[in-house]
């Protein structure tokens, strides 16, 4: 399988701290598909998916609630429903803007508490189930 790599600086730039917040929480993996979309993911399920588009803008989507997605999308134009998967509450930011990483880091762990399994959750102590 041929997978499409990361081309722009800015993408490798955004992949190496996203990797840095995501692969701190136990049990995920990163996960290249065959798109070349690179995720973060939790027992096969994914909770952060980074991809570029033709012309090198990295864009990064993150699971979150449906109420969080509508707050981030009515904020501005950073945020916006991701293409396909948006109506199951991901949101993604292109990264174009200038992000803020305090805010991404906490959309991030969002998306890794919605996504991992009760029998994991129940062991962490980086917070509760998001409601």
């Amino acid at each position: 399988m041929i997978h499409k790599q990361l081309k722009s600086q800015k993408s490798i730039e955004i992949l190496t701290k996203i990797r840095e917040i995501a692969i701190g929480f136990p049990e995920t993996a990163e996960h290249i598909d065959k798109f070349g979309h690179t995720s973060f993911r939790i027992k096969d399920k994914p909770f952060v998916i980074l991809g570029e588009n033709e012309e090198g803008i990295p864009s990064i989507a993150m699971k979150t609630s449906k109420e969080t997605q509508e707050f981030l999308v009515q904020e501005g134009s950073r945020f916006f429903k991701t293409p396909y998967i948006g109506q199951h509450g991901w949101t993604s930011i292109l990264g174009d803007h200038k992000l803020d990483w305090v805010e991404a880091e906490g959309l991030i762990k969002e998306a890794y508490l919605r996504t991992v399994p009760k029998s994991i959750l129940k062991s962490l102590k980086i917070g509760g189930s998001p409601s």
